[in-house]
């Protein structure tokens, strides 16, 4: 059962990062806009001139094929680790109320629940 459950988990995850790192690129998607004069429009804005989101779109669709795929999933969380730490960070810090929303939440769970999951693997690195 609890590998149904990281199977799932897994999957959704991988589905989530996947879905939103193509529609930067393929924009299927509607992405609403920060307000003007905010820091959170500000920060975007900076990303996308420099190039640099683009290079972390890419990382998403790339981190979640492998944690999609059970044998690579371990390095897909770690290539996905910093993102979502971002992620939240962004929410919290440079747009407050941002980590109530259902995405963030999301990405949040799933991925801690993952890193759970495999935490004897991951401890191994700390030795």
């Amino acid at each position: 059962m609890k590998n149904k459950i990281t199977l799932l988990a897994a999957g959704l995850l991988g589905l989530v990062f996947v879905v939103f790192g193509l529609n930067f690129f393929l924009k299927f998607l509607p992405v609403p806009s920060p307000p003007a004069d905010s820091h959170a429009a500000s920060f975007m804005g900076a990303m996308y001139a420099t190039g640099m989101l683009t290079v972390i779109k890419i990382l998403e669709i790339v981190g979640g094929i492998l944690v999609a795929i059970p044998r690579t999933r371990n390095f897909g969380l770690l290539v996905l680790g910093p993102i979502v730490v971002n992620i939240l960070f962004f929410n919290i810090f440079i747009a407050p109320g941002g980590w109530t929303q259902p995405p963030v939440i999301l990405i949040t769970l799933l991925s801690a629940f993952l890193l759970w999951t495999a935490k004897d693997k991951f401890v191994k690195l700390l030795n």
